[in-house]
């Protein structure tokens, strides 16, 4: 069973969500949030699998929200569900660690495919906002969801292994537990499919996150 909890400023559209899920028998809600800072309280008192999160509430923005999940080192990942579709946010969105995107007006199968995908620990963006992000060419660089999706916290992770920092001194560089720390790298050795730190090395390597000096 996949815990849920929803976060939206809006009654309508939680009680819009909660009918979503009443109908898949493998997710179960278990708390409603009305604002950003609710929802971090209700993250962290209950961990739910997946929080369902809108981007724009009061107190604390879905982003900031988000944000804070994730430096917290919670278990629960995040799936933004926003009327937004501008690739900027998209991309905040994905790079402060969020693992789903969902256009609030698509149908509710792509809700149920990205909770179920952030549960796996997988991304998933909506088509619409998929199209949005190919269409979008005006970030330079390396693009968060370019290759397999790392959160902000993985990629992080990754740089720092890369330059030979033991768990211990990774969690004191990042303010997080050793425990954390080895969740993270566990999660990068998954995503990239690799079975040593010399491979998810050479990998971090291939995909621009570690740099190697001149």
């Amino acid at each position: 069973m996949i815990r849920v909890a929803v976060a939206d400023d809006h009654h309508l559209v939680r009680e819009g969500i909660r009918a979503v899920f009443a109908q898949a028998p493998d997710i179960e809600v278990v708390g409603e949030a009305t604002n950003g800072r609710e929802a971090l309280t209700l993250a962290r008192a209950h961990e739910p699998d997946v929080m369902v999160m809108d981007l724009t509430m009061p107190e604390m923005s879905g982003i900031e929200a988000t944000e804070q999940i994730r430096t917290l080192g919670l278990p629960t990942q995040v799936v933004i569900l926003s009327m937004h579709a501008d690739p900027a946010l998209i991309r905040e969105a994905l790079h402060v660690g969020a693992l789903g995107y969902v256009l609030k007006g698509s149908v509710a199968d792509e809700l149920l495919l990205a909770v179920r995908a952030a549960k796996r620990g997988a991304s998933y963006l909506t088509p619409a906002a998929s199209a949005t992000m190919l269409g979008d060419d005006t970030a330079g660089g390396a693009d968060p969801g370019d290759g397999p999706h790392l959160t902000a916290r993985e990629r992080e992770v990754l740089e720092l292994i890369g330059e030979g920092l033991t768990n211990r001194a990774i969690g004191s560089r990042l303010g997080i537990s050793i425990k954390t720390v080895e969740r993270h790298r566990t999660n990068l050795m998954a995503k990239l499919d690799v079975h040593s730190i010399v491979e998810l090395i050479r990998v971090g390597i291939k995909l621009g996150i570690i740099q190697l000096d001149d």
